[in-house]
């Protein structure tokens, strides 16, 4: 079953939320943690692979938190997934399959066709789309 985990869409989720933030400013771990109803922990440790991938600038202190690197049309929902989720491709537990097998090249095309959708689609648009939040709920330090 090809399937994204829990990690892989708060993963979306949390940069969503940062790319309609303050570029200029970092979002504490704990506002991003109570504004999408997570525990710190399980936030951080996303958070940490994010900021290990490049994704994300990470401050500690007082007014620390987290921040986009780039500009949230340079990066796609697959490079975001990636980081959590490793590689998209299906895991096919069917061994031993013929490079002409109808199976093998519906699985081929399956993988090709969900790859270029995540890469296509940037955190623009997954933020211009999410209209849930305003300016108002973005509290860059607690």
């Amino acid at each position: 079953m090809f399937k994204i985990s829990t990690r892989g869409q708060y993963a979306l989720l949390i940069m969503s939320y940062l790319a309609g933030a303050n570029p200029e400013k970092y979002v504490s771990l704990k506002t991003l943690a109570i504004q999408h109803k997570l525990s710190t922990k399980y936030l951080e440790q996303i958070m940490i692979q994010l900021s290990k991938a490049g994704l994300v600038a990470a401050l500690r202190g007082t007014n620390g938190g987290y921040k986009l690197i780039r500009k949230p049309e340079n990066y796609t929902a697959g490079e975001i997934l990636r980081v959590l989720e490793g590689d998209l491709s299906p895991k096919i537990s069917i061994d031993n399959l013929e490079e002409n097998n109808g199976i093998k090249k519906f699985w081929d095309d399956f993988e090709q066709s969900t790859n270029k959708y995540v890469d296509s689609v940037t955190l623009e648009d997954i933020a211009q789309n999410d209209k849930s939040y305003s300016e108002a709920d973005y509290i860059y330090y607690i």
